[in-house]
């Protein structure tokens, strides 16, 4: 089993559901509700205003015309996505069905970022049971000593954002085009890394 890419699948999943969970919650407190189309800010305009704020009120999506039912199904798939990458994510077919798990979560309220994020951790968990063979390139093994950093940059930024935000929101704002880069750039790195460490520790 392949260790190094069994942590990014479990960490990217994880945080995933802890992600959607916080979608969840605040689509709940917006009540028994209409939304206004298939998109809108998942907290409410009672606690923000998307042209305002860094995050835009954490903008999603749902085939559920109800911001409590819409809410309560996102926290149910939230929980049931952290326990499955805690627990299960390296079984057979385990990141396919995360990945199935994650498609759900954003097509009913789990936010655009949070799926994404939990989509890549399955793509990596279907690899977790594949076995290694050859000689590992240069290349790889020069990937491989990136390991574990492109991971942890990447989970404090995704933590560290909400205090910097609090504390300057309008500087993040101006800067969110290369933040959301870094996450899209860190993201894939972060599980060729963890791919070139298992090949390297294998061979």
């Amino acid at each position: 089993m392949r260790k190094a890419t069994r942590i990014v699948a479990t960490s990217l999943g994880v945080l995933s559901g802890l992600a959607g969970l916080e979608h969840g919650i605040f689509e709940t407190l917006q009540g028994n509700l209409r939304p206004d189309g298939w998109m809108f800010p998942s907290w409410g305009p009672s606690l923000c205003d998307p042209a305002k704020v860094w995050h835009g009120c954490e903008p999603a999506m749902t085939l559920v015309p109800n911001f409590l039912f819409t809410g309560i199904l996102t926290i149910v798939l939230s929980l049931v996505i952290l326990a499955w990458s805690a627990a299960f994510v390296q079984k057979q077919h385990g990141g396919s069905v995360l990945i199935l798990l994650c498609v759900a979560q954003l097509l009913l309220g789990g936010g655009f970022f949070p799926p994404l994020i939990g989509l890549v951790g399955g793509i990596a968990g279907t690899r977790i049971r594949k076995a290694l063979s050859g000689v590992p390139s240069g290349l790889t093994r020069l990937v491989a000593r990136l390991w574990p950093w492109p991971l942890v940059i990447l989970i404090t930024w995704l933590v560290a954002q909400f205090p910097i935000g609090a504390l300057f929101n309008d500087w993040l704002k101006s800067v969110m085009g290369v933040a959301l880069l870094l996450i899209v750039i860190l993201l894939p790195l972060s599980v060729w890394c963890a791919y070139a460490q298992d090949a390297v520790r294998a061979a």
